[in-house]
């Protein structure tokens, strides 16, 4: 049984989850990641969402405010052994039901370079590529994307 938790960032699960995503980003990019740490600090937010599946949390994403029209998806993530089960692109859709329902009109994210998964979803999910932004200028294994949250 899958099950969908909007919760917030004190949440255990989402901790534990974005524990495992730093350590498989550490292991895909080495040193480099370690920039990345200040860029990936989640203030309080109550724009997370955890799925579980037979009661065990899996996956995890949340966004945070860009502009007033704009949400950044971040901290995307599925465990190892329940990838290719469409859980990310449930979080993904969550994730921007829940934007769209806060009044956003358009989302807008980073991945890397070496996250071809997490590229072809974004991509398959309606996200364009565009030039890098704001804290991801000049970093060449960023890659950005946007999309508009339709109503």
């Amino acid at each position: 049984m899958i099950e969908i938790i909007r919760t917030d960032s004190t949440n255990d699960n989402f901790r534990i989850l974005i524990s495992k995503l730093d350590k498989e980003l550490f292991n895909r990019y080495g040193q480099i990641q370690n920039s990345y740490k200040n860029l990936n600090i989640i203030e309080t937010t109550a724009t997370v969402i955890i799925v579980k599946v037979d009661n065990k949390p899996v996956g995890c994403g949340c966004y945070k405010k860009y502009n007033e029209d704009t949400i950044e998806i971040k901290r995307m993530y599925i465990d190892t052994n329940f990838r290719g089960q469409g859980l990310s692109k449930i979080i993904l859709r969550e994730l921007e039901n829940l934007a769209k329902e806060s009044g956003y009109k358009n989302t807008i994210l980073e991945t890397g370079n070496k996250q071809p998964e997490a590229i072809g979803l974004y991509k398959k999910s309606g996200y364009k590529l565009i030039d890098n932004y704001g804290q991801y200028e000049g970093i060449e294994t960023s890659i950005c994307m946007t999309k508009q949250i339709t109503y």
